[in-house]
């Protein structure tokens, strides 16, 4: 399920100004911001100015949507980094998800590994 906004999500209301992020690109319906927990030197979430709780229910509702994430995140990449990144989706708790509006972590900057959950 989709709205325009969720005063209760942390995510909407960084989109909307009501708290502050360290803003790195934006687009009409993206918006692009560091995590204030990085993982990496450069860890930037990509999210929908618009509340989707997860990848799976945007793809379902608005595909042109999740293409212009994905654009974001790879603008970001070029820009901060060398574009050479990793582009997480986590859905569900079980899987890391802490915020229920869909996000995506560019992490970049370093030689990433692989460690299976």
């Amino acid at each position: 399920m989709s709205d325009n906004g969720n005063s209760d999500c942390l995510f909407c209301r960084i989109v909307a100004g009501d708290l502050p992020a360290d803003v790195v690109a934006t687009t009409d319906r993206v918006v692009a911001f560091r995590d204030i927990d990085p993982q990496a030197p450069v860890h930037v979430l990509v999210v929908p100015r618009e509340h989707h709780g997860d990848v799976s229910v945007l793809a379902a509702a608005d595909p042109a949507l999740l293409a212009e994430v994905v654009e974001v995140a790879d603008t970001v990449a070029h820009d901060l980094a060398d574009g050479q990144y990793r582009f997480i989706f986590n859905s569900g708790p079980r899987a890391g998800q802490s915020v229920f509006h869909v996000h995506g972590h560019v992490l970049a900057g370093t030689q990433l590994g692989w460690s299976p959950a």
